[in-house]
Order: C-alpha cells, then sequence, then structure tokens
C-alpha cells in the first residue's frame, strides 16, 4: 500500500533570499554557506556534536535567507519555530513532505544513516534531491558516510570540523565564567588560559566544556596545574576503539643511558615544539626514526621522550589497522591520524614500523600500498604538534619513498652501547634496584657485558638480584658478571643480522 503525502502546515512567510555568504576567512559556517549557496540539493554531513552542527547550518542559513527544517525519527519533520508534521516519522513519509516544501530552504535529516540501509529510502532520498526546488538543500547527517553508489554522482560530503580558536576561546571563556558563579575558584594565568584553549583543541565543543569543568571539580579550583589533566582526558576520550593506545609516560629522558647526541638532537626539537619556536619562523618538528640494534633503548626514548615534554604518548599498532571489508583499513588509519592530530601537542609512536608499512607485493589485495600511501600524505601535511617516532629493527625492509628527506627531520641508528654507555646502563640499572653505584665496579661490569644491548643488561642485573636474594647474600659486582657470563647476546647469536643493520647506516642515518 502506497504511503499518503502528508498534506504541509502553512510554514512562516517565504524570506527573500540574500547572496551568498563569503566570510572572510574559513570556518565551518562559512564553507557550509558557500556549499548551501552553491545550490548543491544533497549534502551528506559527517558531524558528531549535533548541538553545534545545528548552530552552523542556522548561521549559514541565515545571511542567504531561507529556512530551516529538520527531521528525526521520533518526532519527524518541523520547521524552525513550528511544530512536526503529522505522519512524516517515517523518512519516507518525510521525503514525500520535503518535495512539498517550495520555499528556499534548508532540510536536515538528523542521523538518517540507519534509513540508507532500505534500497526504498535511498531512491527516495535521491527523487527528492532531483525534484525541482530551486534554494532547496537536502542535509542528511550521520558520524560518518559511506556514500551509497547510487546517491555517489549526486551528493556532496561535508564534515564538521572542531571548533577553531576563536570559537574554542569563547567556549573556554564561558566554561570560565559559568565555573566562576558555581563558586569554584579560577585561578587560571594568561598563559594558563591560552594552553587551556590549546589543550581541548580537537574535541567537540560539548566534549571540551565538559572536559573543562570535570577538572575544575575534581580539586574544586581551576589553575594552570590543571591543564595537564584536561591534556590527558582528552587523550583517553580520542582514544576509543582505534588502533591507538593511550601509553604511560613515566620518566624522562635521564633514564635513557648514552645517546647523548640524540638527546641533544631532541631537546633543540622540544623548544622548537613551544609557541615560541613559531613565533621564531620555526618549521614544526616532524619527528624521527629510530633503526638499530633490538634491545638498545628505542622505545625507551620514545616512551620518556613524552614524559620529558609533558606530551601524552600514543602508540599507533599497525596489526589493529587491517580490517576484513574493503576501504575499512584505510578508514581506521585515516581516523587514528586524524584523533592524534586533535590530540596536539603529543608524540605519535609507531613502534617497528616496518611491521604496518613495509615492502611486499599484491598478496593483500594492495591493501598496504593504500595504507602506505594515506601514511605518507599525513606525514607531508601532518598538523603542526604531531611529533612522530617510528623505531625499525629492520629498516631494509620500508619503501624508499618512506626514507626521503621530508618524512622525518632525521634517521639515527642506535648500535650496541660502548663502554662508557654501559656504564651509564649499569648506573640506572642499579639504582633501579635501589642500590648505590658507588659500591659496584662499574669499569668492569661495562667491561663484563661487551656486545650487550641495553636491555641484555636489564636483565643480567634482574636476574643476579634473584640469585642474590635466593642466596641470602647482598648483590655484588660479581654476582651481576656470573650472569652475563651465563648469557649469549645478541650480538653473537645474530651478528650477521648486526652486521647487515650496521652496513646500511653507513652514511644513511646519524649515530646516536
Amino acid at each position: 500500500m502506497s504511503q499518503p503525502v502528508p498534506t504541509p502546515t502553512p510554514p512562516s512567510p517565504p524570506a527573500t533570499p540574500s547572496p551568498p555568504l563569503t566570510p572572510a576567512a574559513s570556518t565551518p559556517a562559512g564553507d557550509l554557506a558557500r556549499l548551501i549557496g552553491s545550490r548543491r540539493p544533497l549534502v551528506l554531513a559527517a558531524e558528531g556534536d549535533e548541538e553545534r552542527f545545528l548552530a552552523i547550518v542556522r548561521a549559514a542559513a541565515r545571511p542567504l535567507g531561507l529556512g530551516v527544517w529538520t527531521w528525526t525519527a521520533t518526532h519527524g519533520i518541523a520547521k524552525d519555530g513550528f511544530g512536526p508534521q503529522y505522519g512524516t516519522r517515517p523518512i519516507l513519509g518525510a521525503l514525500a513532505f520535503a518535495v512539498l516544501i517550495t520555499d528556499p530552504s534548508v532540510i536536515v535529516f538528523l542521523d538518517a544513516h540507519p534509513s540508507l540501509q532500505d534500497p526504498t529510502a535511498v531512491r527516495a532520498v535521491k527523487d527528492a534531491a532531483e525534484a525541482p526546488a530551486p534554494g532547496r538543500t537536502l542535509v542528511l547527517t550521520a558520524p560518518e558516510w559511506t556514500v551509497p553508489p547510487e546517491l555517489a554522482g549526486l551528493a556532496v560530503t561535508w564534515t564538521l570540523a572542531p571548533p577553531e580558536e576563536p570559537e574554542l576561546r569563547e567556549l573556554v571563556g564561558r566554561a570560565v565564567d559559568a565555573l566562576s558563579r558555581s563558586n569554584i575558584a579560577v585561578t587560571l594565568s594568561a598563559d594558563g588560559r591560552t594552553e587551556l584553549v590549546d589543550a581541548v583543541r580537537g574535541l567537540s565543543a560539548s566534549d571540551a566544556e565538559r572536559l573543562v569543568q570535570q577538572a575544575a571539580l575534581q580539586d574544586g579550583t581551576l589553575d594552570d596545574a590543571d591543564v595537564v589533566a584536561v591534556r590527558a582526558a582528552k587523550a583517553q576520550l580520542l582514544e576509543g576503539s582505534s588502533p591507538l593506545e593511550i601509553v604511560d609516560t613515566t620518566g624522562t629522558l635521564d633514564m635513557v643511558g648514552g645517546m647523548d647526541h640524540l638527546k641533544v638532537w631532541l631537546a633543540l626539537r622540544g623548544k622548537a615544539m613551544q609557541p615560541a619556536g613559531a613565533a621564531f619562523g620555526l618549521d614544526a618538528p616532524k619527528g624521527v626514526l629510530l633503526t638499530g640494534v633490538p634491545g638498545c633503548g628505542k622505545s625507551l626514548v620514545a616512551k620518556t621522550l613524552a614524559g620529558t615534554w609533558g606530551y601524552p604518548l600514543v602508540l599507533l599498532d599497525p596489526a589493529r589497522l587491517y580490517g576484513k571489508y574493503v576501504g575499512e583499513s584505510e578508514g581506521r588509519l585515516q581516523r587514528a591520524l586524524d584523533a592524534v592530530g586533535a590530540m596536539a601537542p603529543a608524540v605519535l609512536w609507531i613502534d617497528e614500523i616496518e611491521k604496518g608499512f613495509a615492502q611486499g607485493g599484491d598478496e593483500d589485495g594492495g591493501v598496504g600500498s593504500r595504507l602506505l600511501g594515506t601514511f605518507l600524505r599525513w606525514m607531508q601535511d601532518r598538523p603542526p604538534g604531531v611529533f612522530v617516532i617510528a623505531t625499525a629493527n629492520a629498516v631494509d625492509r620500508l619503501p624508499p619513498e618512506f626514507l626521503r628527506k621530508g618524512r622525518f627531520d632525521e634517521i639515527f641508528f642506535v648500535d650496541l652501547p660502548d663502554p662508557a654507555e654501559r656504564q651509564a646502563i649499569f648506573r640506572l640499572q642499579l639504582t633501579k634496584h635501589k642500590r648505590d653505584p658507588a659500591g659496584f665496579d662499574l669499569a668492569a661490569l661495562a667491561a663484563a657485558a661487551d656486545g650487550f644491548s641495553g636491555a641484555e643488561i636489564e636483565a643480567a642485573v634482574s636476574s643476579a638480584m634473584y640469585q642474590a636474594f635466593a642466596d641470602g647474600v647482598e648483590l655484588a659486582t660479581a654476582g651481576i658478571v656470573a650472569q652475563l657470563g651465563a648469557t649469549e647476546p645478541l650480538s653473537r647469536t645474530r651478528a650477521e643480522d648486526i652486521a647487515r643493520l650496521r652496513a646500511w647506516a653507513s652514511g644513511r642515518a646519524v649515530p646516536v
């Protein structure tokens, strides 16, 4: 049985269309106004902040003289200021009603994507969008869109960008005023307020306001120290169920033995990450690729660097990118990279990057190549404030385009520690185990550990601790030397692999 078309309730007098809005700066409202003003009949909008989205639609429609109608599956379709129309809760009835609207209008169908699982609804959307009606635009919303093939040539997609700095400043100002009215002590300095605006960048307006209020309510005050809490909460919020993981950043680079050249290099880049660096005219640092012998501290550098800079550390696990549907893997990667950009400033750590972006054939149907292309484009145009630390044990498996200049600021080779570095590692490990390094012969330990990686030295100290505890004696140099003697280091069991790594790094990478 065909569904009767509801008779429209007379709307308010039609508005006279005005010339399209051409704002001086690119804003979400301005972008949408230009899209609507260009008379596109169908817009598929990806948005995750409905209240802000509708405010932007109304701001875009107002100067164009357009009426705004909204539809939900629970209430039906209604023009602003009027009640819903009878019989329009089913999307087919709402679309049939939309065809009868002759005034220049924007008709927003909120959360329309589940309805488009029905081929009849897709056909109805196409019919409504193609019906002659100058100045009428249908806008369908969803958290994200996969455009139905039937609408591919007709629809244009638009994504609601996170609030930009002017909107964020206004939002933070509103939140601060609300807290003050609630008798919450607000002691933010001018710099603290600027950092708080930066801390909520990339969030929806509602999430940003909620995190500011949450930070203030935890201790009854909003001060400069709360900026760190807001950044951490934002990182956890954006992590979601993506291939990203927020990693604990306990400790600083002082926990890393040796690598003095790398530490100095990173200290300079850390200063450039600050707002003063941009003001000086510096380009934002991009990142670093660490390759070399396994177990020599590459991952430890990533963990402690984020702690040194006070930024969240975000681990991207390439193994979690792959999905079983066409386009799913690339979509996961793009959403993960977008989330990292929203977390900025942040350190993005990609451990053993060759496992996700290695050279290969077409056995995976080209998914690996498409993932590589997506990642390389992002690296070229990444947002400022995201510093990438990639580690690789088999760097020769990476495609050449991954290693060309401009992808990373530098490529460092982490070799087995030299005698001085081995002493530094022993000093750190003994301190970690609550022992005074002055009570040990560090030179003898370093000599006994010739050819050992940092991880192997750590394991030897730990084993010596267990043995001393079992024997009821205090840890001593001889006990550690005994454990080193009982260990066959990687430098001997995989000597050919290490020689190959060193040959590749010669002339291609900078020693740490």
